[in-house]
């Protein structure tokens, strides 16, 4: 059985995976919780430069709508994928996925609902004495 620590970790290189594999690039940075039932990825610097000057330009709401679209519609295609990797790491169904990315801050976050929390060993604390 994995730390907590462990799980978000694993999940959170599922998810650069994902981005890398799926959309041609990863995330600068990434942070992943686990809470409860829930998982909480947030993935910073994941747009592409043609999908920042996309957001910048004159159609500037036209533009930040289809970069929203076409990321809704390949997480879609790569849901099964997203869904096996976080039942793997954490031993439960995803009941529901959402996510969204800010056009502005360059951020996408994504939420998992879980069948249930997972189990995972608990982490020792730092030593003391």
């Amino acid at each position: 059985m994995k730390t907590r620590g462990q799980m978000e970790a694993e999940i959170g290189e599922a998810l650069i995976r994902f981005e890398k594999e799926y959309l041609g690039r990863g995330p600068l940075e990434t942070k992943t919780c686990i809470i409860d039932d829930m998982v909480v990825v947030r993935l910073k610097g994941v747009m592409t430069q043609a999908e920042h000057q996309l957001a910048k330009s004159s159609e500037g709401s036209k533009g930040r709508e289809l970069i929203k679209l076409m990321r809704v519609e390949r997480v879609e295609r790569g849901r099964p994928l997203l869904e096996a990797s976080l039942e793997a790491v954490t031993g439960r169904k995803v009941v529901s996925l959402h996510t969204d990315i800010s056009t502005v801050t360059g951020e996408r976050v994504f939420v998992f609902v879980l069948d249930g929390p997972p189990e995972f060993t608990p982490s020792h604390g730092p030593r003391t004495g």
